[in-house]
């Protein structure tokens, strides 16, 4: 993994304008998880001599591009026979023109030991901001998932055979997952910073429209296109502040999905309603109640390790949830009591002042009449994750100005973000 916040300057050809490599899209890496879970994995026992094309839609764009791979979670190497990335035309097609091979010092193919990363060789392709670019990776050996992204709102195609370099694209089958693909980087100017978003599935894109780009982060990148600012989404869907499932908790993954981005500038943090309603249901039948100063803890333990790296630091209250999944085999999710500890964490993350900035998605998507749960216009359905429209007013909301440290101030469509200024 990448261990520093800060990028390195490549160097600059005289008249040319200083660049660093950064990361323009991510995928946290998630473990498989076992069969007495009340998901299913929605993955394969394994992959065997197919070809996996994923989509994914870059935040700031650049000249150059190359791609991160993860084995972290396999316990066995991955090998990757071939790699491809090009421009997406739509659905599972690319732009046949933009198709470019990928390779590892130099080599076509690549073992990737268990627990590591593997990023590519930088290729030449111009990349624009907000454009859509497909990876496809042949894996010729019977190989298991072991590393994925469980909630991709992208379709993810599977063919027979080595079709990497394949204009048309043959599927036998599609996935609702990411497999192995953990970040797109670009060529930007040195100046570039990034904006990561930390968080669960509200971060994830949970109930936006698949294939559209309708997560938060999604919105918030199209505002900061032409700023140099990249914006990138580490939501786990499932994901808890403390305590692992569905993917490392967030203190455990801070620094491999947020302090290790180079050029990160400010965190997002926007996590812990799975912590607060998980207990009690078939999500987690044994937890014991949450308590709002455990979170808290949490919470102060991110904001120091942010500070320490020099990382602005932004937390976001958690939205309403009353009346969540209460038709579905999770019900139980909400409860008076969650509600009350929900309520203290949001009052401490508004007023204690220890976040740098606050961002209010909790004001913003409630109902005025009935503040436990979202106003209608904004509610997936289910009462927990916002529809499209939600995710879009949550992002339209943000200060830039406060989100970035920066003057002047950026006017909002919603008072949702208030700085605090140390």
């Amino acid at each position: 993994m990448l261990l520093a916040a800060t990028a390195t300057p490549l160097p600059a050809r005289a008249g040319e304008e200083a660049t660093q490599w950064t990361t323009t899209w991510t995928a946290s890496p998630q473990p498989l998880w076992a069969g007495d879970f009340v998901l299913p994995t929605n993955v394969p026992y394994h992959l065997w001599n197919q070809t996996v094309r994923q989509s994914a839609r870059v935040s700031i764009g650049g000249p150059r591009v190359r791609v991160l791979l993860s084995n972290e979670y396999g316990s066995k190497p991955l090998r990757i026979g071939a790699a491809r990335i090009a421009r997406s035309q739509r659905d599972d097609r690319i732009v046949a023109a933009s198709d470019r091979a990928l390779t590892f010092g130099g080599k076509s193919s690549v073992v990737i030991p268990p627990g590591a990363p593997m990023l590519s060789d930088p290729v030449e392709l111009d990349v624009p901001a907000l454009a859509d670019v497909s990876v496809s990776l042949y894996l010729p050996e019977p190989t298991p998932p072991a590393t994925f992204h469980w909630d991709a709102r992208q379709t993810t195609h599977v063919g027979a055979g080595d079709q990497t370099g394949a204009a048309a694209f043959k599927a036998e089958s599609t996935l609702s997952t990411r497999v192995f693909l953990s970040a797109v980087q670009v060529q930007a100017p040195a100046a570039t910073r990034s904006v990561v978003a930390l968080g669960d599935s509200i971060t994830d894109g949970n109930m936006s429209t698949v294939d559209q780009n309708r997560r938060w982060p999604d919105f918030l990148a199209r505002r900061l296109a032409g700023q140099d600012v990249a914006v990138l989404n580490a939501g786990i869907s499932g994901a808890r502040l403390l305590q692992d499932k569905m993917g490392s908790n967030a203190l455990a993954r801070f620094d491999r999905d947020v302090l290790a981005q180079p050029g990160v500038a400010t965190a997002v943090v926007f996590i812990g309603i799975n912590d607060i309603a998980w207990n009690g249901t078939a999500f987690a039948p044994t937890d014991p109640a949450a308590r709002a100063e455990d979170l808290i803890a949490g919470y102060r333990q991110l904001i120091a390790r942010a500070h320490t790296r020099g990382v602005r630091i932004v937390g976001a209250t958690l939205t309403p949830f009353e009346g969540a999944l209460q038709d579905t085999p999770m019900r139980g999710y909400y409860g008076a009591d969650k509600e009350r500890v929900r309520q203290a964490v949001n009052t401490w993350i508004r007023d204690s002042g220890e976040f740098d900035a606050v961002l209010d998605f909790d004001a913003v998507t409630r109902d005025p009449s009935h503040p436990a749960r979202f106003l209608p216009a904004y509610d997936s359905g289910d009462h927990l994750h916002p529809g499209d429209a939600g995710y879009q007013v949550m992002a339209d909301s943000i200060d830039l100005r406060a989100l970035l440290g920066d003057e002047p101030a950026v006017a909002t469509t919603a008072p949702a973000l208030v700085s605090h200024e140390h």
